[in-house]
């Protein structure tokens, strides 16, 4: 099981229409994922919507793809709590991780990235290498979750075959 996570609580992201698009590359290729989006979650504290949510997403998953938005050069804390509110050994020890940078500007969220890496290494979760940056993401995908650059969506399906091969 793959789970994506949308990694920012806003309505109406860029963030959960990108992760839409990996759950439709690995959907077409019959692999089992699923998307948490971050929007509406109770994961400030560990109580009974955090456990639900790692029992359903991040427990059964033995592979992570985390689509990441730029917020202050890393990425959203929403994210950030939702990770340290989960049972660190059950959910992310020895498991893997792909990650995506997105963003308005032209970093892509590379910082985030880095950040994010670091994080996922501490917590013994084996980071892919290929670690898309998306940058100007409204010239990348449009606002019905459609990709504008054929080079993008080979980018990412490229990404996602080599990913499955990890």
């Amino acid at each position: 099981m793959i789970t994506i996570i949308a990694g920012t609580n806003r309505p109406d992201s860029m963030t959960l229409r990108t992760a839409n698009l990996y759950h439709r590359f690995l959907s077409e290729r019959g692999i089992e994922n699923q998307v948490l989006s971050l929007e509406n979650k109770q994961v400030w504290e560990r109580g009974a919507s955090m456990l639900a949510i790692e029992q359903l997403y991040l427990i059964p998953a033995s592979k992570f793809i985390f689509i990441m938005p730029e917020y202050n050069a890393s990425f959203p804390g929403i994210l950030k709590v939702m990770m340290d509110n989960s049972d660190i050994k059950k959910a992310w020890w020895y498991k893997k991780a792909m990650l995506v940078g997105i963003s308005d500007g032209r970093a892509g969220n590379v910082r985030g990235i880095e950040h994010m890496t670091a994080i996922l290494n501490y917590l013994k979760t084996n980071v892919f290498y290929n670690k898309l940056i998306l940058s100007r993401i409204k010239d990348e995908i449009d606002r019905e979750g459609n990709i504008i650059k054929i080079e993008t969506s080979k980018l990412m399906e490229q990404q996602v075959e080599d990913f499955l091969e990890f």
